[in-house]
């Protein structure tokens, strides 16, 4: 695809007072991601700071850009992207493999997930530094603390804990190491990871998905008789719902494990989809309490469930008649949760800055402290899922 042809709704949108939604209904989500990762770079120059952060940091909210940017360069052909992304591995991998600042003795799976963006650098350049720095990762994995059925920690700090932010930081990129390794033998420990948390997070009351569960019932926030938080977290069930449908890109087709990991995926479907708001398609910070004063609509995890679930759609994981509930919630988002700026970029609006368990100030988990928990604009686990969905929504 020719790049002016990519630059047009940009340009026009920079004089045209036309409100966004009435746009979108004449546009494709290839444009729309276009739009969204130009005002990212822009506000963004340098990919590590697109959590805002002052100094260079190895995290999975960068990888997360990264990774949608490659995706989009892989569509676009634009090359921009592709280089964005580089330029943030770049940065912290030196000739060695060693990277900037990655810590692996504290074993924080969080920090795997920018490792997925090596596999396509990899295979794009050959630099062995990639290379090293994806083995590098996978030994943190090797080491990293279970639980007793196997389970992996989310990190040294939280002990006897698995959240299901750490699916998605953790399993897709373990199901490609053994895929492009050819080490098939690893593809149960991964399917293990999904089997024990669903196990204990998943109530089939609601069909969702605790945030989290405590094997030992040790933390403030874990229920005395379960293990789990006391709460559905949005953003929480937007992690688990994407690994869900990543990791079945690598999973063998033949693997005993994948029919169970595809229910699995059926279940996460049907709860998400019960509790879509009906007059916007969007979803709320807290799941299943949308009529509780305080809580809201919210990007990261509507733009998550979004992609997930056309994404399972297309690749037929999931029934057909999802379709319906996942274009009314990328709808929902370009309708009411996509700013336009006055200089022509384009903002994810109402995304939640970050939201965890335990620590210091202690986070309990209660309905209060998701809700109060900051609110901001572009934040990047709302814009890389963003990106991801609008190239989902351009293939429906």
């Amino acid at each position: 695809m020719k790049k002016d042809v990519l630059i047009i709704p940009l340009l026009l949108m920079m004089f045209c007072t036309e409100p966004l939604w009435s746009q979108e209904a004449k546009m494709n989500g290839l444009e729309m991601a276009v739009r969204m990762a130009d005002s990212e770079i822009k506000q963004f120059p340098d990919p590590w700071t697109v959590d805002f952060n002052p100094k260079p940091v190895w995290n999975y909210t960068q990888g997360l850009i990264a990774q949608s940017m490659l995706q989009l360069e892989k569509v676009s052909q634009q090359k921009v992207y592709y280089n964005y992304a580089e330029k943030y591995a770049l940065h912290f991998i030196d000739s060695s493999g060693a990277i900037l600042g990655y810590k692996p003795d504290e074993f924080n799976i969080d920090a795997v997930n920018s490792g997925k963006i090596l596999f396509v650098l990899y295979q794009q350049t050959k630099d062995e530094r990639y290379m090293k720095a994806i083995k590098l990762l996978r030994d943190q994995l090797k080491k990293q603390p279970r639980t007793q059925e196997g389970g992996f920690w989310h990190k040294l700090r939280y002990p006897n804990q698995m959240w299901l932010d750490g699916l998605y930081m953790g399993a897709p990129f373990y199901a490609q190491y053994a895929q492009l390794l050819e080490e098939p033998d690893l593809f149960d420990d991964v399917v293990k990871q999904f089997l024990i948390v669903h196990k204990h997070t998943y109530d089939p009351t609601t069909g969702l998905n605790y945030h989290a569960w405590d094997e030992k019932r040790i933390q403030k926030w874990a229920n005395p008789e379960t293990g789990c938080s006391p709460n559905f977290w949005g953003r929480a069930e937007g992690w688990y719902a994407m690994a869900l449908v990543d990791v079945l890109d690598f999973i063998p087709q033949d693997h005993s494990g994948r029919p169970r990991l595809i229910e699995i995926l059926n279940q996460v479907a049907a709860g998400i989809r019960k509790y879509q708001d009906p007059a916007t398609g969007l979803w709320y910070q807290v799941l299943d309490q949308g009529n509780r004063e305080g809580n809201y609509l919210e990007a990261s995890a509507s733009s998550m469930f979004t992609c997930a679930l056309l994404k399972a759609v297309r690749k037929g994981y999931i029934s057909k008649e999802y379709k319906e509930t996942a274009v009314k919630g990328y709808h929902g988002l370009v309708k009411n949760l996509v700013r336009v700026n006055k200089d022509g970029t384009i903002s994810l609006t109402k995304c939640c800055a970050v939201a965890g368990l335990g620590g210091e100030p202690y986070r309990s988990g209660t309905y209060d402290y998701y809700i109060h928990e900051t609110i901001r604009d572009n934040d990047p686990k709302g814009v890389g899922p963003f990106i991801m969905a609008s190239l989902e929504y351009n293939q429906k």
